[in-house]
């Protein structure tokens, strides 16, 4: 196989199409070694990785986690609220200790936006972005990806509606980056206060109209509400919001045809998506699930620039 290296995963935001093939495509190796019955790869033996955390999440770190240990990596989990950061330390000085430890890949997750960015610009370890306030979440995205194309057999010309909080979501901006390289088909739906004003000039489509853009699409990947949020006023009440924008097997069922049904998690059952529709038919969700410890396991593989066979 021939490896397309990279130095770090930042964002999908200026990443080739061929790059990402790569990684999918070599996910999809590791898919397979996930149904072994001992399933793991001597393939990162040496190799020692940090998880940053800090900001909450529970999918993504122990994804990663798991993802490094099927990869025989040497794991350091590091998280702000048992660290010194409660002491004054910098994220730079946490970062420089931490690869003076003779670490090789660090994967952060952090409310700032850039951190990432600013950290690969310091260290000498690979640098894997697991979620940057509301900037990007490359592997998020990339899973999402390897879902469709799974799901589809092809990606190019379908058409993914992704539908909800736009404005604050990393997932949103990262799936948007990706799917475009790919040649897929964007629109995006939800109400105006939570469309960002420059999401036309990236040339996606944006609808008000759920039953619009469900009609529309062969996709539709369901944001979270960021109920955190609310207190800020963008919309009237989460009642409102589920009434114009959840997605109900009623919606489904007025525009017809089978619609593959996506969500990252976590989920507001009857807030966004109504359980009789996270569970039904055309649901991946848990596929999802799957499909990133195999998208994380390519990424750390091919940016640790290592020869090991995936066998």
């Amino acid at each position: 196989m021939n490896k397309i290296r990279f130095n770090h995963l930042l964002g999908l935001e200026g990443l080739s199409s061929e790059v990402i093939t790569e990684i999918l495509d070599s996910a999809e190796a590791f898919l397979k070694v996930l149904s072994r019955p001992i399933p793991r790869v001597p393939s990162l033996r040496g190799v020692t990785v940090a998880n940053l955390f800090f900001e909450s999440s529970t999918r993504t770190r122990i994804s990663f986690e798991l993802a490094e240990k099927r990869l025989s990596a040497d794991v350091v989990n590091f998280t702000a609220s048992s660290s010194s950061m409660n002491k004054g330390e910098t994220i730079l000085d946490t970062a420089r200790n931490i690869e003076a430890m003779k670490v090789d890949v660090v994967v952060i997750r952090h409310f700032a936006q850039g951190s990432p960015h600013f950290l690969a610009d310091r260290v000498n370890a690979a640098v894997i972005n697991a979620g940057d306030g509301s900037h990007e979440h490359p592997t998020q995205a990339l899973l999402d990806i390897m879902t469709i194309r799974r799901k589809t057999g092809d990606l190019k010309g379908l058409k993914v509606l992704i539908l909800g909080d736009i404005a604050h979501s990393r997932v949103a901006r990262s799936n948007i980056y990706g799917l475009l390289t790919m040649g897929v088909n964007v629109k995006i739906c939800g109400p105006s206060t939570l469309i960002p004003r420059e999401i036309e000039s990236m040339g996606i489509e944006v609808t008000h109209d759920l039953e619009e853009g469900l009609d529309w699409c062969d996709v539709v990947n369901v944001l979270r509400i960021q109920l955190e949020r609310q207190n800020e006023g963008l919309i009237p009440s989460l009642r409102e919001y589920q009434r114009s924008f959840g997605l109900t097997r009623n919606h489904l069922e007025r525009v017809g045809g089978e619609k593959i049904i996506m969500h990252p998690g976590p989920m507001n059952r009857g807030v966004e998506i109504d359980s009789d529709v996270a569970d039904g038919p055309g649901s991946v969700i848990l596929s999802q699930v799957t499909h990133g410890v195999a998208v994380r396991m390519a990424v750390l593989y091919l940016i640790s620039g290592r020869e090991q066979s995936i066998e």
